[in-house]
């Protein structure tokens, strides 16, 4: 197994999310281009400092970039070489600039509402209305929805938590048009042997039939499936939250999964 084999597997066993992985993994790249290739057990705080300054100074990185670097480096050294890195006393700290929030009027908002496309004017009234990042609204499963109790379950949010939200009021038509087409298309899917979903961790194992089940689609699912990379079975996955592809959602896969497509 090579040093980012092992940075894959620690984080994937922690359960981190797929785009922690992503950015973890740039970063630890990045730092070893920038020492020529040295294996991190040959470096220590010196060189951590020493990438981690010339963010902050020779490119002139965000204070959020250079953090996220640090964070990366420190996932290596800790979970990974199961190595303590001591205190980084000559490292530049990015300066984080000072603005004032831009926050459009309830006005603004539902007008700009008013102009999506469904489904994505459905994604923006649970942004607005509910307070759901991008890809928590994306990842929401038809069981997450409970209509009569006006709330949807947030499933490893921010964390790695569980939480409840509220639904929208003025959501709650559309919201039941989205649920009778998921289920519409299901019903087509399973039709020709196909609709199944990719589940987390090992439930496939414990719940069988899960993986077909109406409960288990998501809410806003993918145009065509993809080969989940856990099974190397086909699955239909999300929409993406990429600003590239067809009205602004691309319809992709996780990146090691399968190649982008479009809704």
């Amino acid at each position: 197994m090579t040093l980012i084999e092992a940075v894959r597997a620690t984080i994937r066993r922690l359960h981190y999310s797929p785009r922690t992985e992503e950015a973890y993994i740039h970063w630890i790249r990045q730092f070893f281009r920038f020492h020529h290739g040295k294996h991190p057990r040959q470096m220590g705080a010196e060189e951590v400092t020493a990438f981690l300054n010339d963010l902050a100074v020779a490119r002139r990185s965000a204070a959020s970039t250079q953090n996220q670097a640090l964070c990366a480096l420190l996932f290596l050294y800790k979970r990974v070489l199961d190595l303590q890195i001591p205190q980084l006393e000559a490292l530049e700290r990015a300066r984080r600039p000072e603005h004032l929030a831009t926050v459009l009027s309830r006005k603004d908002a539902l007008t700009l509402l008013e102009h999506l496309i469904p489904p994505l004017r459905l994604i923006g009234e649970l942004l607005y209305g509910s307070g759901l990042r991008l890809l928590e609204a994306l990842s929401i499963r038809v069981k997450d929805v409970d209509l009569d109790r006006r709330q949807i379950t947030v499933r490893r949010g921010k964390g790695q938590h569980d939480r409840p939200a509220l639904l929208p009021v003025r959501a709650r038509g559309e919201l039941q048009a989205q649920l009778d087409a998921v289920a519409q298309r299901h019903e087509k899917e399973l039709a020709v042997r196909r609709g199944e979903v990719d589940l987390p961790h090992a439930l496939r194992a414990k719940m069988p039939g899960a993986a077909t089940s109406l409960a288990w689609q998501y809410l806003f699912p993918a145009s065509r499936p993809c080969t989940d990379p856990a099974t190397g079975r086909q699955v239909l996955y999300h929409l993406h939250g990429s600003r590239r592809g067809h009205r602004g959602l691309a319809v992709r896969c996780r990146r090691d999964a399968c190649a982008a497509g479009h809704a």
